[in-house]
Formats: C-alpha cells, structure tokens, sequence
C-alpha cells in the first residue's frame, strides 16, 4: 500500500472514532489536525473528548502499543489507543492502573 494511501486510510479511521464519540456525547469532538495542531504533535489525534486521551492507528500489523502509549502526554487523562485491522474488531489499549482506576470509579458511583 502506497504512503498515500496509508495516510487516508489512518486520517479517515480518526474521524470514524471521532464521528462515534460524538454519537456516545462527546459533542465537539474532532480529530486534532482539524482543531488543535498541538494536541496533534502530542500524539492525540481527538479533541474534546473528556477525561481521555485517544490516538488512532489504522495498521494491518499491529503496532507497538506501550510505544504508542509511552508518545502520548502523561497527565490526568487516560490515554487509549483505538486500532483497526482490516477484516478484525477494533482494538481499545490502555494502561492496566488505569483500567484499575476507571473500575473504583465506576464501584465508588454504584455504576457496577
């Protein structure tokens, strides 16, 4: 597959997450190309999307996720990272303490 081709297939997997955050009510999510060229250069690609930190990855092989995990700013957001592979279901990554600290908070609001 050409650079080229590689490049839209990665930007248009960006807006497909940030088309289905805004449908799970993330209203003014965008990717960050479009809305924060620094957010961009951190290694997060949507914008507005609360307490997270998300950076997309449309590759056939699977990437090196603590790698892309370690990129991406360390502050009070959780970072994930989505990746679609052709022909499989998409992929959520994040880091085990968060995951951890995401379910006390669910416990501590009786949410499960």
């Amino acid at each position: 597959m050409s650079g080229k081709t590689s490049r839209t297939k990665g930007h248009n997997f960006e807006r497909q997450v940030a088309k289905e955050m805004r449908e799970l009510g993330f209203n003014d999510c965008e990717t960050s190309r479009y809305a924060n060229r620094k957010l961009d250069d951190a290694c997060v690609d949507l914008t507005e999307t609360g307490c997270f930190s998300i950076q997309c990855k449309a590759y056939k092989n699977q990437p090196n996720f603590r790698t892309e995990l370690d990129k991406m700013p360390e502050d009070s957001n959780y970072n994930l990272v989505f990746h679609k592979a052709p022909r499989k279901k998409d992929l959520v990554v994040m880091y085990k303490e968060d995951f951890y600290e995401i379910i006390q908070m669910l416990k501590s609001e009786k949410l499960i």
